[in-house]
């Protein structure tokens, strides 16, 4: 796997994305010791339609996988990529669904 970019923010909840000195997000709830529902996505205007939110949450889902971690995908951006990119729906969680939240 290639270094990731992001960095887990635990104090704001958000993994964060730093692209040409903007600030993007993928911000989270704890669910439990090994879910975490992602909630919001949220990329600088000056950077959308350049890739960058794929990329985060790319990164975001290569962090789950690698810390044995499981997501519920709250967030619609997330909710799409998954389903357009669905070998990633081996890091959704069976245990819990978007309407439990």
């Amino acid at each position: 796997m290639k270094d990731l970019r992001i960095k887990n923010n635990t104090h704001r909840h958000q993994f964060e994305l730093e692209t040409d000195g903007k600030l993007s997000i993928v911000a989270y709830q704890q669910v439990d010791d090994e879910t975490m529902a992602l909630t919001h996505t949220e990329v600088d205007p000056a950077l959308e339609g350049h890739g960058v939110g794929s990329q985060l949450v790319d990164e975001v889902l290569q962090y789950i996988e690698e810390n044995k971690l499981k997501i519920v995908p709250l967030c619609p951006f997330v909710d799409v990529y998954i389903k357009r990119h669905p070998a990633w729906s081996r890091v959704v969680s069976t245990a819990y669904n978007t309407s439990d939240f």
